[in-house]
């Protein structure tokens, strides 16, 4: 376990384990999980090394769970319908959602606990040929798509179950990836 890679130095340390066979886990700080391969390359790390060692990426951010206690279905509204794509408008049936109204459990906030939002970004040979060939993150993303799924995709399926709400995930995700499906 490499704490985090901050600089060069450490980078290399971590690849140069990775290449003796070490299964090396690290952190890394970045806006989402296609973001972390042109971090390591930007600290010096190179493509061909990197392609030979990256296994996967996960990226992750948290956000406030809705109370359980005081959540009731709710419109959603005109603004948040505004910041959605159709495909993913069409998670909430009948443009509702749930939101806490606020009771004595969660201190009248409407929210209790904390939820991820994930996103995995599988390193195949595709990615690692693309990766050698210092392809853009957009391409990358390309790449990976039909087996990935963005950290706003994956908030914005727990705000379609109930267990946040689609103003949380926006504000967590920063509106990444606006328009994906």
């Amino acid at each position: 376990m490499v704490g985090e890679i901050r600089d060069a130095e450490t980078a290399e340390i971590a690849v140069r384990s990775a290449l003796t066979g070490h299964l090396i886990f690290s952190t890394l700080h970045t806006n989402d999980s296609v973001s972390a391969v042109g971090r390591l390359i930007d600290m010096g790390v190179e493509p061909f090394l990197l392609a030979s060692v990256l296994e996967g990426i996960l990226a992750q951010r948290l956000g406030r769970r809705v109370c359980p206690h005081c959540a009731a279905e709710v419109p959603l509204e005109e603004a948040v319908r505004h910041r959605l794509s159709a495909a993913e408008a069409g998670l909430f049936p009948g443009l509702r959602s749930r939101r806490g109204r606020g009771c004595e459990k969660c201190n009248s906030t409407g929210f209790r606990g904390r939820v991820g939002f994930f996103e995995m970004l599988r390193v195949t040979p595709a990615l690692r040929a693309a990766v050698t060939e210092r392809r853009t993150s957009v391409e990358l993303l390309r790449l990976a798509n039909g087996q990935f799924v963005s950290m706003r995709r994956d908030g914005l399926i727990k705000a379609s179950r109930g267990i946040t709400t689609v103003e949380e995930v926006l504000r967590a995700t920063q509106d990444a990836g606006e328009g994906d499906a």
